[in-house]
């Protein structure tokens, strides 16, 4: 059985590498490259000007304030919406009452809510942008108008409008959109879980709040992890692009209240002609998902529970 093992992985794997080397990492190098250069994007001719862009970027208020807007929704976003899936989660699959023949059950129509919750996936991101740009419209938008039905006049914010407010409406549409998709994962998640462990601590008394934190959560830990890397990801990527980029006025305004990184190396390179500089943006937005991504997997690591 182990004559010609390693010739067998090598050809397997020597055709996913070379497209992952070629379509992948050769085009980050590219991009450090020309984050050493004045490339504009438009012409074939360029030359070195060393470390100009990355003091140039140290020296960027707009950077700035889109790198802290980015890392408000990698830190938040997650949070929000994990917390909210593992609820719904929990709740469909193990947090309702006690029914004739099962100790453990979901709330009642568990399988109508699962697919409520999913609904916005099958939804394109550009187009839940434009419904939640619809709604949040100050004059015909639905959310002004449910205000006005119900007598709060005076509470009728100006909502992608308002520099106060804008980001948090982009968030709040993101975690609609994304919270879905990991309640189903979640349910997958819970519904491998042995219905015993949930019974014997019932018996002993346990609160649906101590099986969560004591059973659930420990037995769920590795995805949970594994969500909350790639939560943050879209939240870095092109998620956050796409929604800010069609629901914001500028986009990115107003007064750059709603800016992301990837936002600015959109603007930088295509609509002001400064590829170089967008790349050397590009740089240290790689630097920031890779920074992420290593102190989650580093804080959440925890020894391995099995069942």
């Amino acid at each position: 059985m182990q004559h010609g093992k390693y010739r067998f992985i090598v050809g397997f794997l020597a055709m996913p590498l070379a497209l992952y080397a070629i379509f992948v990492i050769w085009p980050f190098i590219q991009s450090i490259y020309y984050s050493f250069t004045d490339w504009t994007g438009l012409s074939p001719d360029f030359k070195m000007v060393g470390f100009d862009n990355y003091s140039r970027m140290l020296d960027d208020d707009i950077f700035w304030k889109s790198l802290q807007h980015s890392l408000w929704f990698a830190l938040l976003l997650p949070l929000v919406t994990l917390g909210l899936a593992l609820f719904f989660a929990f709740m469909l699959n193990v947090g309702g009452r006690r029914r004739k023949g099962a100790a453990i059950a979901g709330v009642r129509g568990s399988s109508f809510y699962k697919i409520a919750y999913f609904f916005p996936q099958v939804l394109s991101i550009a187009i839940v942008a434009l419904l939640f740009q619809f709604a949040y419209n100050p004059k015909d938008g639905a959310i002004n108008g449910a205000l006005r039905a119900v007598g709060l006049d005076s509470l009728q914010p100006g909502w992608l409008g308002e520099p106060d407010l804008a980001l948090w409406c982009v968030m709040a549409v993101l975690v609609w959109s994304t919270v879905g998709f990991f309640v189903v994962l979640f349910s997958a998640g819970m519904a491998s879980i042995p219905r015993d462990f949930y019974e014997a601590a019932l018996l002993d008394g346990a609160s649906r709040f101590t099986t969560f934190f004591r059973i659930t959560l420990p037995l769920l830990w590795d995805t949970v992890q594994s969500g909350w890397v790639y939560m943050g990801i879209l939240a870095l990527g092109a998620e956050s692009f796409a929604v800010v980029q069609i629901m914001t006025v500028g986009p990115g305004g107003p007064d750059y209240s709603t800016t992301v990184l990837t936002l600015y190396v959109y603007q930088t390179a295509f609509r002001d002609g400064q590829a170089a500089y967008a790349t050397t943006i590009g740089v240290a937005l790689l630097v920031v998902t890779l920074a992420f991504a290593a102190i989650v997997m580093r804080l959440g690591r925890r020894e391995r529970l099995e069942f």
